[in-house]
């Protein structure tokens, strides 16, 4: 027989659970992340930084996002027999105690269709999915290509 205190019980146990995926992990974190203001208004733009994973295992980062663009994804710039070739990252895994480094010319954050104005000096969200469905939240600073 099912009673009352049981289902409370296991009520709880299924928000608690609920909640622990859907926090960001405290052993995974976005350092450093900006975004490269675009020359006028142009439907895209690039976002770098560091993603650290301080967990003890690996964590794979399978999509992106940000309530700021339409679009996010990982992409990788490389240069193929002199030719620049760039190709999206469906599932980037990041070793225990390892950072990866988002940057110009790499490894990197295609933003598209911005559903802001970019303004130098402006704080983006940006929302990394993990593999295991947790979630890691940090921010994107608009900075001007010079800096």
């Amino acid at each position: 027989m099912i009673t009352k205190p049981f289902v409370c019980v296991l009520l709880g146990l299924c928000a608690l659970a609920t909640s622990a995926v859907a926090a960001a992990p405290a052993c995974v974190s976005l350092r450093e992340g900006w975004v490269r203001l675009p020359p006028g208004a142009m439907p895209m733009a690039a976002g770098y930084g560091q993603i650290r994973n301080d967990c003890r295992e690996a964590v794979v980062v399978v999509a992106a996002g940000s309530k700021a663009f339409g679009e996010v994804s990982l992409h990788e710039t490389t240069l193929v027999d002199g030719v620049s070739r760039m190709r999206a990252v469906e599932r980037l895994l990041i070793a225990a105690g390892a950072t990866v480094a988002l940057k110009p010319g790499g490894l990197h954050l295609m933003l598209m269709q911005p559903e802001v104005a970019l303004k130098e000096g402006a704080q983006l969200p940006l929302r990394l999915s993990l593999e295991d469905g947790r979630k890691v939240d940090g921010t994107l600073q608009v900075r001007s290509a010079l800096k």
